[in-house]
């Protein structure tokens, strides 16, 4: 079989990924294997910051890369400059290393977050809608950034074929993030005048996704969330917690002070944030990619939810 070069497989997805694929010709890349890593499969250490792509790319020629590596939560101390090298220089060095070794398909995980923090964002947002993604907001804007270079690629290097995979929310039994980490809170925070709504995916249905991406799948760029969306409201009643309903202006006053005094690790453009959360249209993902993602996002966050014990 054609092998398969994953990178972050240590994480959460790539665990999964490894898992779904098994029976494949895989190899997984990360800083350190996982613990659980199958005895059939071949790891090999791969820092993307540098020039660990080019030469692990060039010994193993894989036929399909699954690109994962990416900074979703940064720790806190992690400068901005951390995560880019991360997010951007490590795609650029994917992604030409992939040009150079001749590999048929390029498998990205992007993120609804690429659309960006607007208020005049459509509601669904599909394919064909602009990425905006917002500057404050570094893996909103790092991602915007992969994606116009992921375009210039498909235009310069038309054989590798791509496949873009726009994700909104993921979740799991077990998954913690700074996204699940508002849910933990003994109240729900809320701008007025608008319900947040947060469209989820299954962990399970975005590691099937990626293995038809990476195998039978066809090329192009889809949305990935299940059907519907959640609003603050709808999170609050099914964690049994109240909402705290703030005006915009107020609460930008308030982090614009806490952050400086390390009160808060989230500044005022934290606002946009709650106000203008990206909806995924996944009709494409059904229709196009062939793929009906098998939990909804309620579902999804139920399961999330009894998992947590809330």
């Amino acid at each position: 079989m054609p092998g398969i070069l994953i990178t972050g497989a240590s994480g959460m997805i790539g665990r999964a990924l490894v898992r779904a694929l098994a029976g494949h010709d895989i190899i997984a890349t990360d800083l350190a294997p996982a613990r659980d890593l199958p005895p059939d499969v071949t790891f090999e250490r791969l820092d993307v910051t540098g020039a660990d792509a080019a030469e692990v790319i060039a010994r193993h020629r894989p036929d399909v890369i699954v690109h994962l590596a990416s900074i979703v939560t940064p720790p806190r101390r992690m400068s901005r400059a951390t995560a880019y090298a991360v997010d951007v220089t490590g795609s650029r060095n994917i992604l030409n290393a992939a040009i150079e070794q001749g590999v048929r398909r390029l498998v990205v995980t992007s993120s609804g977050a690429a659309y960006g923090y607007h208020a005049d964002n459509p509601v669904p947002l599909r394919e064909t809608d602009p990425l905006r993604g917002n500057t404050a907001f570094p893996y909103a804007h790092h991602k915007r950034l992969v994606e116009d270079m992921l375009a210039h690629a498909r235009a310069g290097a038309p054989q590798l074929e791509q496949v873009v995979l726009r994700v909104g929310t993921v979740l799991g039994a077990g998954t913690e993030n700074q996204i699940t980490a508002l849910f933990h809170k003994p109240r729900l925070l809320a701008i007025k005048g608008s319900d947040s709504p947060f469209v989820f995916i299954w962990t399970e249905d975005l590691a099937r996704i990626l293995m038809r991406a990476a195998t039978d799948g066809p090329a192009g760029i889809f949305n990935v969330a299940g059907d519907g969306a959640m609003g603050i409201s709808e999170l609050a009643e099914q964690l049994g917690k109240p909402v705290l309903h703030l005006p915009a202006g107020a609460l930008r006053t308030v982090l614009g002070l806490a952050r400086p005094l390390r009160l808060s690790r989230y500044g005022p453009e934290q606002v946009r944030f709650l106000q203008y959360r990206p909806v995924l249209a996944n009709d494409a993902l059904k229709s196009v990619f062939g793929y009906v993602p098998q939990k909804t996002s309620r579902e999804v966050f139920d399961l999330w939810r009894r998992a947590a014990g809330l």
